[in-house]
């Protein structure tokens, strides 16, 4: 291959992972203010899909109304600085960083702003485990953040085994809370190491008919509703779902459950994701945070992991590796 040429993952229309391709395209050259990383590590997450997709359909006004804005996928990545433009103060040639970026991550480099969400990567962790660190995990502080968390408090977790899910198990071990997660028979362990005191196997029961109270319920995955959950929460109780919901409603029921009802609602915008990766940095380096990661895909074979991604049976992160295309 060409020296100034490199791999990635292409798309010009929404659909399904057969419209990807992988094609060899110009490496970028950093601008004045911007880094050049070589990717060594990237996941194949439920923003990356939401984007290939084009679903829900607001996401287009973000990423493109008809076609993609951009042509790379990919919003997470773990990689070595190899070139830095005349006005980087923030970093230097060699760092190991990772990030949570819009765009472009699914390609051996990736050339973006020092000022975008990314940080060095903590001493020890790997390329693969720094990218498992990013997307999900942000999203699980921005449902924590949204609360005020108090030790001891009852929490139900639902989809408790997704990328999201069990970053979020993890946090709330951290804050002290009591949690109680939701997961399919094969994850029961798994979910108990990260840090659930009760699990509930939703292949055996509905977890909607818990006779225990909560201060909060999470939906990870987005699969239950504000109604259906509504009697396990206690009076001033808190639902919070990372999905919008049937007919868009968890945009319009925060406002309607503060003026009408006891019990409440929130949408979790994601906000601050540098913000969010410090946190998470802080947690890896106190070895009070773990990643969970599933299966590891070469780049060569990303219509296959997008395809499980979607399937909806991963457990934890798919990582994308990009070794041994020089």
């Amino acid at each position: 291959m060409n020296k100034n040429k490199m791999l990635a993952s292409i798309f010009s229309k929404y659909g399904p992972p057969e419209v990807l391709s992988i094609e060899e395209i110009e490496i970028p050259t950093p601008k004045d203010n911007e880094i050049l990383a070589k990717v060594h590590a990237a996941t194949v997450n439920r923003t990356d899909c939401g984007i290939l997709l084009a679903k829900p359909f607001i996401t287009r006004f973000f990423t493109g109304l008809f076609t993609p804005k951009s042509s790379i996928t990919g919003t997470d990545f773990a990689g070595q600085i190899e070139a830095v433009g005349k006005n980087v103060s923030k970093f230097k040639v060699g760092d190991k960083v990772w990030g949570f970026v819009d765009n472009g991550t699914h390609a051996q480099y990736i050339a973006i702003p020092e000022d975008s969400p990314i940080l060095t990567i903590p001493d020890k962790i790997t390329y693969q485990l720094a990218a498992a660190c990013a997307e999900g995990a942000h999203y699980a502080y921005n449902i924590i953040n949204k609360v005020k968390l108090k030790t001891g408090d009852h929490v139900l977790v639902n989809g408790a085994t997704g990328a999201i899910g069990s970053a979020l198990v993890q946090f709330l071990k951290y804050f002290k809370a009591n949690v109680t997660a939701v997961c399919n028979t094969k994850n029961i362990e798994l979910v108990k190491s990260l840090g659930a005191s009760k699990v509930i196997d939703y292949m055996k029961e509905d977890f909607t008919k818990d006779n225990q109270k909560y201060h909060y319920v999470f939906d990870a995955v987005g699969k239950s509703t504000f109604a259906k959950c509504k009697p396990l929460l206690y009076p001033r109780g808190i639902y919070i779902s990372t999905d919008l919901g049937p007919g868009a409603q968890n945009i319009y029921l925060p406002l309607v459950t503060r003026l009408f009802s006891n019990k409440r609602t929130i949408f979790p915008i994601p906000t601050d994701i540098k913000g969010s990766l410090l946190f998470i940095k802080d947690l890896l380096e106190k070895n009070q945070f773990q990643p969970v990661m599933d299966k590891t895909y070469p780049l060569a074979k990303i219509v296959e992991a997008y395809t499980y991604v979607l399937s909806g049976q991963k457990t934890g992160n798919v990582v994308l590796t990009f070794e041994g295309y020089d």
